[in-house]
């Protein structure tokens, strides 16, 4: 990731500066502003891959598919952008009724997928995980379209995390019922 030298923001000040500035996508992390880095071409393949995937699976009355775009809302100090993000449709209505809201969501989330990258890997594990989890989404999955896995963490009704780690076969989001994604379509080049 790319820190961009800045003052500390407020929640206040990072919307404001997210609205307007339409040259960068830029997360919070700890009251610091971050720049998303620039993805890998085996990055953004499996991100539209798992794409074609989940859109035709999810019933837009009830789910919408974020891409790149969400911002997931830990706290005032810190909002990350999954690369892909399922939230419910709801949701964004409700968001989009006012024309300078934030794509941005405080409540937990059905499915988070972040996808591995050179630049990224190691924050997304190490620094968006654990607040992934913290904010409840039910399920969180991490692709490496490398190594050709998929790991899931799934919450648990006493509010932990299980962890599965996919290498073959299908993968059903518990938080999406009649969604299933198969790994070997997901990773054809």
């Amino acid at each position: 990731m790319v820190a961009t030298p800045t003052k500390r923001m407020t929640e206040a000040e990072f919307r404001q500066f997210s609205l307007g500035d339409n040259t960068g996508q830029w997360e919070l992390h700890r009251g610091e502003l971050v720049e998303k880095s620039g993805m890998s071409v085996a990055h953004g393949g499996v991100m539209m891959r798992m794409t074609e995937l989940l859109l035709p699976q999810l019933d837009r009355r009830v789910y919408r598919l974020r891409i790149n775009h969400a911002r997931a809302r830990r706290s005032a100090d810190t909002y990350y952008i999954p690369d892909l993000a399922v939230v419910p449709t709801e949701a964004v209505l409700t968001l989009m009724e006012r024309p300078e809201s934030l794509d941005a969501y405080p409540e937990p989330l059905p499915l988070v997928i972040e996808i591995w990258s050179p630049t990224t890997g190691r924050y997304d594990v190490m620094a968006k995980l654990p607040d992934y989890q913290a904010r409840g989404d039910r399920e969180i999955w991490y692709v490496h379209p490398y190594m050709r896995t998929l790991t899931a963490w799934r919450k648990q009704a006493d509010g932990g995390y299980v962890e599965t780690l996919y290498t073959e076969g299908i993968v059903r989001p518990a938080s999406l019922p009649g969604v299933a994604i198969d790994l070997a379509e997901l990773f054809e080049p």
